[in-house]
């Protein structure tokens, strides 16, 4: 659609030119016979002008006379389109908006239907130029409704907009989008007064989403589309006419923002107008959201409106890198509160998937995904070609396709009867575990958690899957992969705990034992979320393994509590001392940590596993080792390291002295040899840095001040 007929309307009223006397004029300038006008005395005040069915309707002229109007078929041309010879016509058209009005003044809804009719007759005259012809008309009425007083002129006028939309709501439509950029007050009238009208709101609509949809177009007819979109949508009742294309209305909004976002990089292109700012939006990526919330809201659609508020939902829907993040939220919220247009999402967005507009292909993906949470949505499809087309996205070279396939496959766990296609999707999430994409990884550890929480998920075979691949991802150094490895762990514990409980559950137990260091010395984790899941995983370990240690590892993770800590190290040396070297050396491990919190929990760990170990469960080289480790400490930067270090380093010590038994012992024959350890005195640390000290003995009691 051309451009360049926007423009004001030029010159003034026409004065006591009368429809009739226009329409002659264009039917004369065809080489046609103009029409006669009867010219009847005026009507009686408060009586509305007659109209006379199929061949003339009376309106009021400027000074008070009534004309007869021809009929649409006498106004019809009966040949090809001349081209105008005068002038006048020009004028009088560009005018005749502002004739309108004011020969509504006094007119009733007869007049209006009379003058609409006389408006088209007009137009079908001109024949080929009935475009620039309707631009004339709206360009008048918006040039001259500002102006007009409140109440019967300027209904008047704006109910000759919408009878001129119900002939040609493509014309009325383009012409009114060029006020939209920058916004106009007089434009947003008009948009308003077509919304609130039932028999053209639909058709202006949909002229609207075919705006929004021309990829060929220029971006300034898509964001005017947008911001008239937002106008019309705010109008109550005006959602009822999507009806039938509310689905793709909404999925092209969504994209419409991911352009947007793509394009726009400005801090004002992320700011969303929020519901309690008034006045026109700040960007073109708040109308798109503004158009999205009426859009939803009209349909009963509240709920999702607020849930993607409190999530943050709208702020990732115009953020650059967050888009996707945005579609997803939006999806979930739907799935909850807005199940009705489900299907009607799923079906539009099918062929969107294979688009070869990336921004359009995404956006569809990234729905697609969401919406395989309902479970109704879901059967729409046959469940194997869901899972192919999930799959085969974990061949695209992208990874934030990769990564809504893991995400689709972690909803698809979730559904019912999907047993049968769990040998299916282990290989397929275990083999992402070792991306390098943070988001892929985490994927990954959350649907392998949704098919935890299946019945009859197959704890054995993920336990010895799992064992390999878990422990290095505790200590991932990306937040919160430690994070949902953390709670994978735990959430497989509570699963397999009535196997554990009677001596089951081998590989499950040695990944247990191989994560408990990793788990007690993450309690100090600078990562809150990373330290909360080590936490919540250790009360699962103790519920299975009935340690009894709830208290104690609760205490040790909010406070400073040397005691708790040591009966933790106890229990542990008593119950599992085969593996008391595997748990000295994963500490020392940590004592080179870069953080300065982990090196610190490290060396008070050492310290206390070193005390409750019996000299006979440790080789000279194993301590030789540590005892290296901590004395390098010594240098450390952080003093509280240094001092803990220093105390650990005698506990090792002593337990190397320990080992070497008195030569009087060692000259007597084995058979008499008979020695107890002596017993060492326990370490003191002076208080931690970063928790407060807990003086609260066990089951509340006071402890030593």
């Amino acid at each position: 659609m051309a451009w360049g007929v926007w423009g004001r309307a030029r010159g003034g009223p026409v004065g006591a030119l009368t429809l009739t006397a226009l329409a002659e004029g264009i039917r004369a300038n065809q080489g046609q016979t103009p029409g006669r006008s009867s010219i009847g005395p005026q009507p009686e005040h408060g009586l509305e002008p007659e109209v006379e069915p199929k061949s003339a309707a009376a309106v009021p002229t400027v000074g008070g006379e009534t004309c007869s109007l021809p009929s649409r078929t006498e106004l019809a041309p009966e040949g090809p389109y001349q081209n105008p010879q005068s002038s006048w016509e020009e004028g009088a058209l560009a005018d005749l908006a502002v004739y309108t009005a004011a020969c509504l003044e006094e007119a009733g809804f007869a007049g209006t239907q009379a003058t609409a009719l006389t408006l088209s007759s007009a137009l079908e005259a001109r024949g080929q130029h009935l475009e620039d012809q309707v631009h004339a008309l709206v360009r008048g009425l918006l040039a001259q409704v500002p102006s007009l007083a409140e109440g019967r002129p300027r209904r008047a006028a704006l109910r000759v907009l919408s009878a001129l939309a119900l002939e040609h709501a493509r014309e009325v439509v383009w012409a009114l989008l060029p006020s939209s950029l920058p916004p106009d007050r007089a434009a947003a009238e008009l948009w308003r007064s077509l919304s609130r009208n039932p028999r053209v709101n639909g058709q202006v609509l949909v002229q609207l989403l075919w705006a929004l949809k021309d990829e060929a177009g220029p971006e300034l007819e898509a964001l005017a589309a947008t911001r008239a979109l937002g106008e019309m949508l705010t109008v109550s009742g005006c959602v009822g006419a999507t009806r039938g294309f509310y689905p793709h209305l909404l999925l092209v909004l969504v994209t419409r923002l991911h352009r947007l976002a793509q394009r726009v990089h400005s801090p004002d292109a992320l700011k969303v107008w929020g519901p309690s700012h008034r006045g026109p939006p700040h960007s073109h990526a708040s109308c798109a959201v503004e158009a999205l919330k009426a859009l939803l809201t009209g349909d009963g659609g509240r709920m999702v409106v607020t849930c993607m508020e409190q999530a943050g939902g709208w702020r990732r829907l115009v953020g650059a890198h967050t888009h996707l993040e945005g579609v997803l939220l939006l999806a979930s919220a739907m799935v909850a509160h807005a199940d009705h247009h489900l299907r009607g999402l799923f079906g539009n967005l099918l062929p969107w998937l294979r688009s070869p507009d990336d921004t359009q292909r995404l956006t569809a993906m990234a729905f697609f995904t969401g919406l395989l949470q309902s479970r109704p949505t879901a059967r729409l499809l046959r469940e194997e070609v869901i899972l192919e087309r999930l799959r085969a996205w974990q061949g695209d070279p992208e990874p934030t396709v990769r990564w809504l396939g893991l995400l689709g496959l972690g909803h698809l766990a979730l559904s019912h009867g999907k047993v049968r296609h769990v040998s299916t999707l282990l290989p397929t999430l275990l083999g992402a575990l070792g991306e390098g994409d943070a988001r892929l990884v985490e994927a990954a550890l959350g649907a392998l958690r949704r098919l935890l929480l299946r019945p009859w998920a197959p704890v054995r075979l993920l336990s010895t899957e799992l064992g390999q691949r878990l422990p290095r991802l505790l200590d991932d150094a990306r937040d919160s992969v430690r994070a949902s490895a953390f709670g994978l762990l735990g959430t497989l514990v509570r699963r397999g705990q009535g196997g554990l409980r009677v001596g089951l559950r081998r590989p499950l137990r040695k990944l247990v034992l191989q994560s408990l260091i990793p788990l007690l010395l993450r309690l100090q984790d600078p990562s809150r979320d990373a330290a909360e899941s080590s936490e919540w995983t250790l009360a699962r370990c103790d519920q299975a393994l009935r340690w009894g240690l709830l208290e104690d590892m609760v205490t040790v993770a909010h406070y400073d509590s040397p005691d708790a800590l040591s009966r933790i190290c106890h229990c542990l040396v008593q119950q599992y001392p085969s593996h008391v070297p595997s748990f000295l050396s994963q500490s020392q491990g940590y004592l080179r940590s870069p953080q300065y919190r982990l090196r610190w929990a490290a060396a008070v760990l050492l310290g206390f596993l070193v005390h409750h170990t019996s000299p006979g469960r440790v080789n000279q080289d194993l301590l030789d080792s540590l005892f290296q480790d901590l004395g390098q400490l010594q240098s450390d930067p952080e003093p509280a390291v240094v001092a803990a270090a220093h105390v650990s380093a005698g506990q090792v010590a002593l337990l190397a002295r320990a080992r070497a038994p008195p030569r009087s012992l060692r000259l007597l024959r084995p058979g008499l040899r008979h020695h107890t350890w002596p017993s060492r005195p326990p370490p003191v640390y002076a208080n931690s840095p970063f928790q407060p000290r807990s003086f609260i003995g066990r089951w509340g009691s006071l402890g030593p001040g």
